[in-house]
Formats: structure tokens, sequence, C-alpha cells
């Protein structure tokens, strides 16, 4: 697959996936030994843990909506930028729901292996939601 086509793929999933909430085109999307590498150590392995990993997420934040900021890609890799913004109205990480409106920044590097995503490494700006949701003060 060509540079150009695997930014196209990964926008595909962040406006079909992650906006429309499509989670069965994941299994198009993604090899079946997916690897995730995320925030704070977090592993992931397959289609089916993705799709639980976007359903916590999704159940937290139902009008969760991503902005693609930049897709940078150069051989068989794209980094994407993205903002999501939403309203926590279910538990996420022990956080019971607080109805404010959160803006988080991710940055995820996705490698390809043909047509499909294969691995990702991720960081999701999780201290700065935290100090949105009211968990962490914000700095001074």
């Amino acid at each position: 697959m060509s540079v150009e086509g695997n930014k196209v793929i990964l926008n595909h999933f962040w406006e079909e996936v992650f906006n429309m909430r499509n989670l069965d085109l994941i299994d198009e999307l993604f090899t079946q030994d997916w690897s995730y590498h995320g925030t704070a150590g977090q592993e992931l392995k397959g289609p089916q843990a993705l799709k639980h990993f976007l359903s916590i997420f999704f159940n937290a934040f139902p009008d969760l909506k991503v902005t693609v900021e930049d897709l940078i890609a150069e051989e068989d890799k794209v980094v994407s930028r993205v903002t999501g913004r939403g309203t926590h109205k279910d538990e996420l990480m022990k956080i019971a729901p607080t109805s404010k409106q959160v803006a988080i920044t991710v940055i995820c590097i996705s490698r390809f292996e043909g047509d499909r995503i294969a691995e990702d490494w991720e960081l999701i700006d999780l201290f700065g939601m935290m100090q949105q949701l009211g968990v962490i003060p914000p700095p001074e």
C-alpha cells in the first residue's frame, strides 16, 4: 500500500469507526494480530480488544467525536494527531459521571502491513482529561 493509501485508511478509521461507531469495520482495517501500546503502558492484542477498548470510551462519552488535525506518513507508518471532544456521561477509570465536556488530544503512530493496521503506539492526554473532569486540579 502507498503512503497516501495508508493515510486514507487511517482517516477512514477515525471517521467511520470512531465518529460513526462502525466497530465491525475494525475487522477489515486491522490485522488479526494487531497490537496496541498505549498511555501508561496499556497493551492490547487483536481486533476484539480494540472494540472493547473503544466501547469503554464510547459509553463514558456517548457524544465523543474526533477531529483529525494532522496525518503524517512515511514508509509503513502514519502519525495521527486528533482532538476528541465529548461529554462525560458514564463511569470511566472509576470516575463517576461529571457531565463535563472535555477536549482530549491523542497522538498515535500506526504501522501498516499491506493495507491493514498492524500496530499502534498511542498517547492520550489523560492528565489533561482528568483536569477537565475536575479530578486533578489545574496548574496554578
